[in-house]
């Protein structure tokens, strides 16, 4: 849009044109958030990925609660002692995280698949505020989309579990902890794919660093001297940011608060990498 203005001092008496959307195409991090946004929920796999998290959070909590009340009778005093009501309920979290994960992954590696990452960065020519973008609109969907989900999990399970009497509310002790714990786990598994596809640029490959140290350091520490396997299980990423939303704790393990530190520590981590990387690199 432009006025038309005559200009003091101006002896030409020819009317000038002064726009008045000067400063209007200023780029702020809110808009980037929004493009990042409108990004994220345009991608026909976000849609899929999300939908197969929810998905398993739900029907595998089921699954699990089913098959417990079926067992419950026969099940020995040291099996009824260690369940957990609530995490029978979120079981489905160790296959959500994987979903999550490569969703992270994606959500940077697909576009220097498609060669569109030199749009974005041509737009915001700075860099880093995309990668704290991209990390920010991923982890806020994740985080209110899986704290729905458990929600939705833990009662359905429960009812199922009030067959035997062995379900539990949301207001009883620590009970709260887990159901969000979960939900923040999930969140904090996103932000580490973000960081590993933004450090390896390769889909695959970073699908494969995500579930190598989710899935497969565990198994691989477990193969150690059992010394060994107490010093270090309890720092690796999942084991650590699980702490969280286990309703149990035990000896041996972090606490809550210093588990989720220590795997929100892995995933600044690799943002950290990740940022070096972008402003040392071309696109």
């Amino acid at each position: 849009m432009s006025t038309t203005t005559t200009i003091a001092g101006d002896t030409t008496g020819v009317p000038r044109f002064v726009s008045t959307a000067a400063g209007r195409g200023r780029i702020t991090f809110v808009r980037v958030l929004h493009a990042e946004w409108i990004k994220l929920r345009s991608l026909r796999s976000t849609l899929w990925v999300l939908a197969t998290a929810v998905f398993l959070v739900i029907a595998l909590g089921l699954l699990v609660t089913s098959g417990t009340v079926d067992r419950w009778p026969n099940m020995s005093t040291g099996e009824r002692e260690r369940f957990s009501a609530p995490n029978a309920s979120l079981t489905g979290l160790y296959l959500a995280q994987l979903a999550i994960g490569v969703l992270g992954v994606l959500v940077v590696t697909g576009e220097y698949a498609t060669g569109s990452i030199r749009a974005t960065m041509s737009a915001v020519p700075h860099r880093l505020p995309v990668l704290w973008a991209k990390t920010a609109v991923f982890a806020t969907v994740t985080f209110v989309l899986m704290l729905a989900t458990c929600l939705v999990a833990f009662v359905t399970g429960q009812a199922v579990l009030a067959k035997e009497h062995i379900d539990v509310s949301l207001g009883d002790s620590g009970v709260p902890r887990v159901v969000v714990g979960v939900a923040v786990y999930l969140a904090v598994t996103g932000v580490l794919a973000i960081g590993i596809g933004a450090i390896v640029r390769n889909a695959a490959g970073g699908i494969a660093i995500v579930f190598g140290l989710l899935l497969v350091l565990p198994e691989v520490v477990r193969a150690l001297p059992s010394d060994w396997q107490e010093r270090i299980t309890k720092y690796l990423p999942s084991e650590a940011g699980q702490a969280l939303s286990r309703w149990h704790q035990t000896e041996g393990v972090l606490s809550p608060g210093a588990g989720i530190t220590v795997f929100a520590l892995y995933a600044v981590g690799a943002l950290a990498v990740a940022a070096v990387l972008l402003g040392r690199r071309d696109t």
